[in-house]
């Protein structure tokens, strides 16, 4: 049996398919454009294969609840021609077969529970800081959704007192998205993320930010892991730092985890998504 997968990101789609125990046939990654351009050759690839399901985990904000007349369209986004996009019908009315749909960091964070940093746990988040900040949770094995799903990249957070840099959000500015995504790091610094390794007092500003959006997920989900991955955090000495802070800022109010095993990068790297589009595609099937 063959499952497949649909990494849908901002930049490029990653598209696999897999055997039952999850060892890649073939992999490709298409450029992101309009939806005419990028799902043709989306489906040039898959047409090659009898698939029992597909699993996508997309960028957003999406529309993951089964009542509503949009399921399963990408919604508010200003990526040129995916506002408004029915991305699961476009897919259903290719392959009449199950199609599992989250949000690409729900899917990451699937993906790192099951077969990653986080494997024998029943619950964890996973938190991207890259060109956005965006997270996604796994709670008791079930994907966290409800109403809508989470937008953990746009909680509100203090300001450091060091901090002038307004915030880069276009829609909140001073959220953790826009105070600790990579463009708000160019933005506040004049350089990319990877050009200031060596400045300290870069990333203890971005930790500081960080440490706050943990707090909050810590206080609310209780996860029993935090992973952390996107470009931003390859800058490996960020990991410490964001331990230290979430300590001071937590005051010993609750009682914590190790905070080396609480708050760890992704054990799958950059396939953490991919492999959860894959186990997305293949609990859809079973749903069936």
């Amino acid at each position: 049996m063959m499952y497949g997968a649909i990494e849908a990101g901002g930049t490029k789609f990653v598209c696999a398919v897999s055997d039952e125990n999850l060892n890649i046939i073939e992999r490709e990654s298409i450029k992101t454009t309009i939806p005419e351009e990028t799902m043709t050759l989306v489906f040039k690839f898959f047409d090659k294969f009898k698939l029992e399901a597909i699993g996508i985990g997309s960028f957003g904000p999406i529309d993951v609840n089964k009542k509503s007349k949009t399921y399963g369209y990408i919604t508010n986004t200003p990526k040129q021609g995916w506002a408004n996009y029915d991305f699961v019908g476009a897919v259903k009315n290719r392959y009449n077969i199950p199609i599992g749909w989250t949000t690409d960091v729900n899917a990451a964070a699937l993906g790192e529970l099951k077969k990653g940093a986080a494997v024998n746990l029943e619950s964890c988040v996973y938190l991207t800081v890259g060109t956005g900040i965006g997270g996604g949770a796994v709670v008791k094995g079930k994907l966290l959704e409800g109403y809508g799903h989470p937008e953990m990249g746009h909680i509100l957070v203090r300001r450091h007192e060091k901090d002038t840099y307004e915030g880069k959000c276009p829609f909140h500015k001073d959220c953790l998205e826009g105070m600790a995504a990579g463009p708000a790091i160019e933005a506040r610094w004049g350089k990319k993320a990877y050009d200031l390794t060596d400045k300290n007092e870069v990333w203890e500003m971005e930790a500081y930010y960080i440490a706050q959006g943990l707090m909050t997920y810590t206080l609310t989900l209780s996860p029993e892991r935090i992973v952390l991955g996107g470009g931003v955090m390859k800058q490996l000495q960020l990991f410490p730092l964001i331990r230290k802070h979430l300590e001071k800022l937590m005051a010993n109010y609750v009682a914590m985890p190790n905070l080396e095993e609480y708050i760890v990068p992704p054990a799958l790297k950059d396939n953490a998504g991919i492999t959860g589009c894959l186990l997305l595609a293949m609990d859809s099937k079973k749903l069936v």
